[in-house]
């Protein structure tokens, strides 16, 4: 029996006359290899990312063979409209033409159920007794959005703090979980009576009092080096039926980080299903870097070792927004290593410094554009190392935005007011930017930043056509 034949799907691209070629060539390739039928429509304006589904609803021609449509991306505002005329179902494509391919990737089914996790963030807030109780109670709600589950109050060594009962209390009315990082019992106990579910730390300076405060406690060895007295404090605190969880400590680069991490190891071998904590900051406040990468990487090692809770703070400014860090980390570790795939084009928002992938239209693109274009807008790219700078037969590039923007004066100043230059003037700056760090630069659009990204309105693209004369402006 022959098996049953289905036809490739069709699908209708639209598009401007400006970016036409390229379309043209793209899709091409990208049909052979994604096994669809395609036709292109090439509306009668210059600019496609002007378009609204609106006014391309009065001009598209759809062939009778079309299964869907697929739309420039910068014009997804309300497709009713588009859909109602053409009747099958209408796509937005990407923003970038370059990134089509990538839209036709394969949808791995696993990323369903991404976004899950179980490791736990305790996020400190260091120094809490030099705070005040509003600032406290603001900072740990600020902690919680970001990510944090439990809101460490971090009091200071050998001082004893009479005011923490108030702040956990305050902080258990405002809805939050409690943990209290001290080894003084006489801060403790008023904790723990407060609501505090969890001591931070416990070792032979003050064991004896855990089985009085009802909670469970972090297990820590009185010299982290050798391990000394963390066995001696597990046994007391099972003995006392004190809940714990164990932290060997993690040491400082240049101060036995690579051991601390081998006694993690030791101490999850020894202890199979011990329930174990990683306090980080020893790390992300302690290291001259960026912390995303360096929480990612512990959150990683503490994921494959089971450590299912971490310690974090974020008071150095490079370390500011780890909470946040360490809650895309959580999520993208857990899926690495329940699906067995390395963290790699996963999670888009923990790459901030360089983007990912570049697309570039290259130095033939580029100048058939110059030759190309008739009205008088400027268009910039960032490519090659250059600034490169379009308009109706002109194409000037240099390394140089101040020089790129005396030939541009030069060549065109008559058209180029005050305001025009402000925005030339940003627009360089953000390519310029581009370049010095191997960033993808779209005119009129933030640069990407990750999780970090503050988005712009768009100036340039804001006052879209909703007008018919715009066809024959166009023309």
């Amino acid at each position: 029996m022959a098996e049953p034949h289905f036809p490739k799907p069709h699908i209708h691209f639209v598009t401007g006359r400006l970016a036409a070629p390229a379309l043209e060539t793209i899709v091409g390739q990208v049909a052979r290899s994604a096994n669809f039928d395609f036709s292109i429509d090439v509306l009668p304006i210059t600019v496609a990312a002007l378009m609204t589904p609106a006014w391309i609803a009065k001009r598209i021609n759809v062939p009778p063979a079309a299964t869907s449509v697929m739309i420039p991306g910068y014009c997804g505002e309300n497709l009713q409209p588009l859909t109602d005329a053409t009747q099958v179902p209408v796509r937005v494509g990407p923003k970038d033409l370059r990134a089509l391919a990538d839209a036709f990737g394969q949808v791995d089914e696993s990323r369903n159920e991404y976004g899950q996790h179980d490791i736990e963030i305790i996020a400190e807030i260091n120094q809490a007794p030099r705070l005040e109780l509003a600032e406290i109670v603001d900072l740990a709600q600020q902690l919680h959005a970001d990510g944090a589950d439990v809101i460490d109050v971090g009091c200071n060594p050998g001082e004893t703090w009479d005011e923490v009962g108030a702040c956990v209390r305050a902080l258990r009315v405002s809805g939050r979980r409690v943990s209290i990082d001290s080894l003084n019992p006489r801060e403790i106990a008023p904790a723990v009576a407060a609501g505090a579910e969890l001591v931070l730390s416990v070792n032979s300076s003050n064991r004896d009092a855990a089985a009085d405060w009802g909670c469970e406690v972090v297990a820590i060895p009185d010299d982290p080096q050798t391990l000394a007295g963390l066995h001696e404090t597990i046994e007391h605190l099972d003995k006392n039926n004190v809940r714990f969880r164990l932290d060997p400590v993690l040491e400082p680069i240049g101060f036995g980080f690579a051991a601390s991490l081998g006694r993690y190891l030791e101490v999850r071998r020894q202890y199979p299903q011990a329930e174990m904590m990683m306090g980080i900051g020893n790390l992300t406040e302690l290291t001259d870097c960026d912390s995303a990468g360096v929480n990612a990487m512990l959150i990683g090692f503490c994921q494959e070792t089971q450590i299912r809770s971490i310690l974090t703070t974020q008071v150095i400014n490079w370390a500011r927004t780890s909470v946040r860090e360490c809650d895309l980390a959580r999520r993208l570790m857990f899926y690495s290593v329940k699906n067995q795939l390395p963290p790699k084009h996963v999670e888009p928002d923990l790459v901030q410094l360089r983007d990912p992938k570049l697309y570039e239209l290259g130095a033939q693109e580029l100048e058939r554009l110059g030759n190309a274009i008739r009205d008088h807008n400027f268009r910039i790219f960032a490519e090659a190392g250059k600034i490169h700078a379009l308009s109706d037969h002109l194409h000037i590039h240099d390394e140089d935005p101040f020089l790129l923007f005396e030939r541009l004066l030069a060549a065109r100043g008559d058209r180029i007011d005050s305001s025009h230059a402000f925005y030339l003037g940003y627009e360089m700056a953000k390519a310029a930017t581009a370049l010095t760090l191997g960033k993808q630069y779209r005119q009129d659009e933030a640069l990407d930043w990750g999780y970090l990204t503050v988005e712009e309105d768009n100036h340039r693209l804001g006052s879209r056509i909703t007008r018919d004369t715009e066809e024959t402006s166009e023309n």
